[in-house]
């Protein structure tokens, strides 16, 4: 069989394990590497850049934890599979929640590891970004896409709702090209009084009016050559989107009462949670400022749409207001898990995090209960007696709504079902035979 379908490396001390995987992954189609140690992996692991590493939790020189968490601070770490035995769980899933991907418990079935390599991996191009920006298979093509777009200084225009990542995502962009130790400045267009707006952005001289004591650089001037983020761009006013369009064209401007041209070296980048193209209908936005700001739109799709970006983002957040607190929570628990891939998150990824915050600071006890993120839910979420749920029903539960999902939208095409979730159609046929969906009923 050809090798074609990417690079796995394989971190594992034993002879025996480590040459049944091998050979398993090799007749399967992909290169496989085989470090016998954690050094090992180490020293190589950035020559290699494989597409994935299945590692061993316990290694004879080191454990896999270490071996993550020395990756980790790298510039490409690849995905990691960790492989557990049974007493080892709590700590294989601690590092999912710190950014592995997923783990299997000892003895698995080598068809377990492949299942999950074919929907993780093997459809990434080679470089493709690794979960910076998300999980979800919408979040890696944009990040993937900004990779792309981060050597050419193309006016960007970020689209979707409140708190989906919009600034993120530019900022995300800005670390990535060659400016990224230059300012990056942003700047809410709806924030800030009408008519004030031009002075801020622009800046003013010394009596340009009544006030202006001084001269004052603006958002654009103090950009010099990193990034303006106009954020909400269609709440600016519309003779102000007629200088902004002016001052693009000619990559120059003029501070408020000023008689002087100010280059303007800085990349534009836009953003909206608004339909520009109904502003546009209705007269509230310029449609030449509209092809002018938008060489590339990047719609970023809202949280309920990728729950893969869900628990994720809870266990950033979570690990993350831990570390800043010190606290004594454990983690979170398997319901809140639940609960919170059944939660619309109207507010997206910035109530996930305000939710979060909150919870961690006033949680009682040692997990984090759905009571403490969905407080308003407190009498809903009640326990009941003998209430357990595993973590592979979270898991199960989340992957059916997201079969479910993606077949309606498909209207049942099951190729082109399996496309969108980067899954074989075999693959998807087995989930869907175990979950019990028929394709028939979602059309």
């Amino acid at each position: 069989m050809s090798s074609s379908r990417g690079s796995i490396a394989v971190v594992e001390d034993d002879p025996i394990m480590g040459e049944s995987l091998q050979r398993a992954l090799e007749l399967e189609g992909w290169r496989v590497t085989w470090w016998r140690s954690g050094g090992e992996a180490l020293r190589s692991i950035e020559r290699l850049a494989p597409n994935a590493v299945v590692c061993d939790m316990r290694l004879g020189d080191m454990s896999g934890e270490e071996v993550f968490q020395r990756v980790d601070g790298r510039n490409a770490r690849p995905p990691f599979i960790f492989m557990t035995a049974y007493g080892q769980i709590d700590q294989a899933v601690s590092l999912v929640r710190a950014g592995a991907l997923d783990y299997l418990t000892k003895p698995f079935a080598v068809a377990s590891l492949l299942e999950k390599l074919d929907a993780i991996v093997a459809n990434r191009p080679r470089g493709a970004a690794d979960g910076v920006l998300g999980v979800s298979p919408q979040m890696r093509r944009i990040e993937d896409l900004l990779h792309r777009m981060a050597p050419r200084a193309l006016p960007i225009l970020f689209t979707g709702e409140t708190g989906s990542g919009k600034e993120v995502c530019a900022r995300f962009l800005h670390g990535l090209s060659a400016a990224a130790k230059k300012p990056f400045i942003a700047v809410n267009c709806a924030a800030i009084p009408a008519d004030l707006l031009e002075s801020e952005v622009f800046g003013h001289e010394k009596g340009a009016f009544s006030g202006a004591h001084q001269r004052h650089l603006g958002y654009a001037e103090r950009a010099r050559e990193g990034v303006l983020f106009l954020d909400e761009i269609g709440d600016m006013p519309v003779a102000l989107q007629i200088k902004l369009l002016r001052v693009l064209e000619e990559r120059a401007f003029h501070r408020v009462g000023g008689e002087s041209s100010v280059p303007l070296n800085a990349r534009v980048m836009c953003a909206t949670s608004a339909n520009l193209g109904e502003l546009i209908r209705h007269g509230r936005f310029r449609e030449d400022l509209f092809y002018r700001i938008n060489a590339v739109t990047v719609e970023i799709p809202p949280l309920r749409e990728r729950p893969e970006d869900i628990l994720w983002l809870l266990a950033r957040y979570f690990v993350a207001y831990m570390d800043e607190t010190g606290g004594s929570l454990r983690g979170v628990s398997p319901l809140t898990e639940q609960a919170a891939l059944a939660h619309p998150w109207r507010g997206n990824a910035r109530e996930l995090r305000n939710r979060v915050e909150r919870a961690v600071a006033l949680a009682v006890g040692s997990w984090l209960t759905p009571a403490d993120l969905f407080p308003e839910m407190r009498t809903a979420f009640a326990p009941q007696a003998d209430e357990t749920v595993s973590l592979s029903a979270v898991r199960d539960a989340a992957e059916k709504r997201q079969i479910e999902r993606v077949l309606t939208e498909t209207a049942g095409q099951l190729s082109e079902a399996a496309r969108r979730l980067e899954i074989s159609r075999t693959t998807l046929w087995e989930k869907m035979r175990r979950f019990g969906i028929q394709s028939a009923s979602l059309t």
